[in-house]
């Protein structure tokens, strides 16, 4: 859910804000009326080595160039974890 807010709802009630960001909501901060930002909740990344990878994305690798694709897959990340 976006919420809009002013730059002072933000300064005053930064603890609920904060709240609501871990919830998942996100907030558009606005000056003067006029929008100036963006707050969005982070997502958590994922450390995924190759084999992972490519077994989560073999469900969808059905066309015929999949063996291609998963070459420039191993190419590009090699077997090392991947820091997404």
């Amino acid at each position: 859910m976006t919420r809009t807010i002013s730059q002072a709802e933000l300064r005053n009630g930064s603890a609920g804000v904060m709240d609501a960001l871990e919830a998942g909501d996100d907030f558009v901060i606005t000056r003067n009326g006029r929008p100036v930002g963006e707050l969005r909740p982070i997502t958590p990344r994922h450390n995924l080595t190759t084999a992972e990878l490519k077994k989560r994305l073999a469900r969808f690798a059905s066309t015929a160039d999949a063996a291609d694709e998963r070459a420039e897959i191993d190419a590009a990340f090699g077997e090392d974890r991947l820091d997404a």
